[in-house]
């Protein structure tokens, strides 16, 4: 899992909540009350497929399915660096959802993520 304070390997640094859905935190009693508070807050998304996308949180429902604005999909490469593909509104479902995250905004902005190399994520295996 991201932590707090300590940049995410996928060029997205997180502060706070990180969340693993096949995991859940003790004191929460369903998933709306972890994603509740990062409604209209930037995320980023690990998908079960091994893809990253970074948007706002606009909204979700019972079946973890995430409604993301301003969406665009960071792909890896170890020779070209990352890509960003615009995506615009953009759903994900809930049951290709691995991992989601709180942006830190300030730190992102500042992340060059033409010169960041590395190999794309490999798919989630259950």
């Amino acid at each position: 899992f991201w932590s707090r304070g300590r940049p995410s390997p996928f060029g997205a640094p997180c502060r706070g909540l990180a969340v693993a859905w096949a995991w859940r935190a003790p004191e929460a009693r369903n998933m709306s009350e972890l994603l509740g508070p990062l409604v209209d807050q930037q995320i980023s998304v690990v998908t079960n497929d091994g893809r990253l996308f970074v948007g706002v949180l606009r909204g979700f429902d019972q079946a973890s399915n995430v409604v993301l604005s301003d969406c665009q999909e960071r792909v890896f490469d170890t020779e070209k660096g990352v890509e960003q593909v615009v995506l615009g509104l953009y759903v994900i479902r809930g049951d290709n959802v691995a991992v989601v995250g709180e942006v830190d905004e300030e730190i992102d902005s500042r992340i060059d993520l033409a010169n960041i190399r590395a190999a794309p994520l490999k798919p989630v295996v259950h």
